[in-house]
């Protein structure tokens, strides 16, 4: 069956339908991972987006229902250039066609997923839609698509009640506003007890619980309308608990401490994305997705926080550390998954700001 794939400034792609024929208006965003599209189609920091998948062959090694980020996959779309339909690899349980299907999500292969990357590229990220309908009228969907916005995604991606992953050592409460699965398990390896929270749990509530130790995870869309949620982080910021915030969490941070964010052209997405660590000028590969960026210079020019990472290809903020504060920050992924885990050594750094064991996954 035939699929379109329209963006908003009039360009249409032509190629084949995969998964669900549902028609889906969403922003189109590119990955530039070669592995890893489960862990992808299931984070749901891509709540709201449909992505582009820029590695040429996707689905060959199937779907393993171990590697999922969270509990079903948050993806609007997924676009592809050639998907391989016979998997071989000993751990797969599913294809891609069947996986997509199963959740209702539609997509589009076939298409010059590198033309489609250098539209995204030198025009910035923009909306679009797959549809199967042969008959579409460019003229009616064009204001459609410039009208749609993936809104509060939070509070859609995020847990109904509390969890707890049981262990020893410190106990960390976990903010989940689209927590990937293995930021928990990063934690619990080095025997971290790990409580789940909402995303729209009160300040009090977490600190009544009283933990060692407080993550901000990663999490979908414009930091800036999680209105409520920033100001019960700058609570937590005005308590002692110490404070590790990834992705969303590190621009919440930011907000909440009177700093600024704003959308990048078209963000960051894949696993090989260099960031300098400025204290040793040490360079470390890191995996990424992320549509804004956090404005460093505000919050170093208000003795606020100073910066702790830069992108070497772009020189963007990767990170904060607060002055004053028990608090550091990091743009990038250091749980990985997919990705490099060369920055994993992260969160041995804050077991030491919680005066934890981090032997227990060594």
């Amino acid at each position: 069956m035939k699929a379109f794939l329209i963006l908003e400034d009039g360009h249409v792609f032509t190629g084949t339908s995969i998964g669900s024929a549902r028609e889906v208006i969403s922003e189109i965003v590119f990955n530039t991972s070669m592995t890893g599209y489960l862990e992808v189609m299931t984070d749901p920091s891509y709540a709201g987006q449909a992505v582009c998948m820029t590695y040429p062959l996707i689905g060959n090694y199937g779907i393993c229902y171990e590697d999922q980020e969270s509990r079903k996959p948050w993806v609007d779309g997924f676009i592809v250039r050639e998907l391989s339909r016979v998997p071989s690899n000993f751990r797969s349980v599913d294809t891609i066609q069947h996986f997509l299907e199963k959740h209702d999500i539609p997509g589009i292969a076939g298409i010059d997923t590198r033309a489609l990357t250098k539209i995204l590229r030198e025009k910035g990220t923009m909306n679009g839609m797959i549809t199967v309908n042969e008959n579409y009228d460019l003229d009616a969907i064009i204001p459609r698509l410039k009208a749609y916005t993936t809104g509060k995604v939070v509070e859609k991606v995020t847990c109904r009640e509390k969890d707890v992953l049981k262990g020893n050592g410190p106990k960390v409460a976990l903010m989940d506003f689209g927590a990937k699965r293995n930021i928990a398990r990063s934690l619990n390896k080095r025997g971290c007890q790990v409580t789940v929270y909402p995303a729209l749990t009160p300040a009090e509530e977490i600190l009544k619980d009283r933990p060692d130790g407080i993550m901000l995870s990663n999490g979908p869309g414009d930091p800036k309308e999680c209105t409520s949620i920033i100001e019960e982080i700058r609570k937590l910021y005005e308590s002692d608990v110490p404070i590790f915030a990834i992705c969303l969490g590190h621009q919440l941070m930011a907000l909440a401490a009177g700093g600024d964010t704003h959308k990048m052209k078209y963000g960051h997405r894949g696993g090989n994305h260099p960031v300098k660590d400025l204290a040793t000028g040490r360079v470390y590969i890191s995996s990424q997705n992320h549509g804004y960026v956090v404005d460093a210079e505000e919050l170093e020019k208000k003795h606020i926080a100073r910066p702790a990472f830069i992108n070497v290809n772009d020189g963007t903020n990767e990170g904060m550390i607060y002055e004053g504060k028990n608090i550091f920050t990091v743009q990038f992924h250091p749980e990985a998954c997919p990705g490099p885990q060369d920055s994993g050594y992260l969160f041995d750094r804050f077991m030491e700001m919680m005066g934890g064991n981090n032997n227990a996954e060594k």
